[in-house]
């Protein structure tokens, strides 16, 4: 699996926000057409905050073997929908998108589609929420896309005194893939990552053995298309992109890190390390009795995490 190389993308048009669902394609930088779906806010505003078209939108990344069109995905948007415009989307390999999944790679690139989307639709701000790898890939899409204001300001920062940490961080960046070219309307500016791996390779769990022999065996990836429907890439990593937890120094939009204490994929200690790696600049919810990604959380917590995004808008805001 080649690691993403960031290009310049395009997207379909679509030339004003609707009132009902809406089906399209998007088309990624590297060529990957992905099925999406927009859905308006159905609290009757059109937005948070009752700012239509220049509101808020909020783009759910789902989790591996995942599509727009399962149920725990749909509860989701209609949960979030009643305080935003939703869009939805499958990523790569996955329901009718095309291509073949990387497992977390160049998944980030079918973010960055659909959070260019909704800034063509005229959303003036746009919240990243993922579940397990959906989770990964919304905290290394926030650590490659930074509002361009952002930029900036770590370029500055990195000529003051006292600015190792940003001159060491933007460093391990570097090592690992290049910073993503300049996208107008790419980024986030807010992320919540729920269920999420802190690292690779992972093992440590019976449900992610079985998981990486789906992934990295001929049999496997014939259960992954046919028993999950779920069309994986034969290649491995080369090389390795950034893990989540070197990802995460990287993030200057708020972050919120969500994650079950029974989780039976990655224990706690993945969290932590994510929360750790944020140096206080992140939230961290450890639910207690939660088990993994969008299938286990239910609509109360689905409402606490809207009820943190538009408090983290409204903070932006003030």
């Amino acid at each position: 699996m080649s690691s993403v190389s960031e290009g310049r993308f395009s997207s379909s048009s679509v030339p004003s926000i609707t009132r009902h669902p809406r089906r399209t394609t998007l088309l990624t930088g590297d060529g990957v057409r992905i099925e999406a779906v927009y859905t308006p806010c159905t609290a009757g505003s059109g937005a948070v905050g009752g700012e239509g078209t220049a509101g808020t939108a909020i783009v759910l990344a789902h989790g591996f073997t995942g599509s727009v069109d399962r149920p725990a995905v749909r509860r989701a948007a209609e949960v979030f929908a009643q305080r935003a415009a939703v869009i939805t989307f499958s990523f790569r390999g996955h329901g009718k998108s095309g291509g073949r999944s990387t497992v977390g790679d160049r998944e980030v690139l079918d973010l960055a589609a659909a959070v260019a989307w909704a800034r063509s639709l005229g959303h003036r701000r746009v919240i990243t929420v993922g579940f397990s790898m959906g989770g990964s890939v919304v905290l290394r899409h926030a650590a490659l896309y930074t509002a361009p204001e952002t930029t900036e300001s770590v370029a500055e920062e990195s000529e003051t005194p006292g600015a190792e940490r940003v001159e060491r961080r933007t460093g391990a960046h570097e090592a690992h893939e290049e910073r993503a070219e300049a996208h107008t309307g790419a980024h986030a500016d807010v992320v919540v990552s729920v269920s999420a791996p802190a690292r690779w390779y992972y093992r440590g769990t019976a449900p992610m053995r079985r998981l990486h022999w789906v992934v990295t065996r001929p049999a496997g990836r014939l259960v992954g298309r046919y028993g999950f429907r779920t069309r994986i890439h034969r290649e491995d990593w080369n090389p390795v992109p950034l893990s989540p937890v070197e990802a995460v120094p990287l993030i200057t939009a708020p972050l919120l890190i969500v994650h079950g204490d029974r989780d039976p994929y990655f224990p706690v200690d993945h969290p932590r390390m994510l929360a750790g790696a944020a140096d206080d600049r992140a939230e961290l919810w450890l639910e207690h009795g939660m088990g993994h990604a969008e299938n286990a959380a239910d609509e109360k917590l689905l409402t606490r995490i809207a009820d943190w995004t538009d408090a983290a808008c409204s903070m932006m805001d003030s």
